[in-house]
């Protein structure tokens, strides 16, 4: 259920977005979902790759600090109120997101956001007990 997410510690500097693109790119490694968040000093880069190990490597070895977390790709109903349900159920249950993005494409007429929860395993649970769609890892990078 869990999905791989590599970050990617990039300075705030012209060039750096595109240097990273540019080694994934010539590693055939495809972006699949991405989240960039920024500071004065530094920006994180979230991606979701269709080959996790071999971007870190790639990365690694251009000299990019990179790191993996595991996060969890939801399905949500694609029309007005569809997120506010995911999320009236995780606040009920007292669980926080600390941070989320879209993903690139659809899943069967749903929408896909990937999460990252303060309590990974409990939210997983309550998502599955509420009758939420998670979409295994192997799924989500094929997309």
């Amino acid at each position: 259920m869990k999905v791989e997410q590599i970050s990617i510690f990039l300075e705030n500097k012209s060039g750096r977005l595109a240097d990273v693109t540019e080694v994934l790119a010539k590693a055939d490694i495809n972006i699949r979902a991405l989240s960039l968040a920024d500071t004065t000093d530094f920006g994180i880069l979230r991606l979701i790759v269709n080959d996790t190990e071999k971007a870190k490597r790639v990365l690694k070895e251009n000299e990019f600090t990179v790191g993996k977390t595991e996060v969890i790709a939801i399905e949500v109903t694609d029309k007005p109120g569809g997120l506010a349900q995911i999320l009236s159920i995780i606040h009920k249950e007292g669980l926080n997101v600390e941070y989320m993005y879209a993903f690139l494409e659809k899943h069967e007429k749903k929408a896909i956001i990937i999460f990252r929860f303060d309590d990974l395993e409990k939210a997983i649970e309550i998502l599955k007990n509420a009758g939420i769609g998670i979409l295994k890892g192997e799924h989500v990078y094929s997309i």
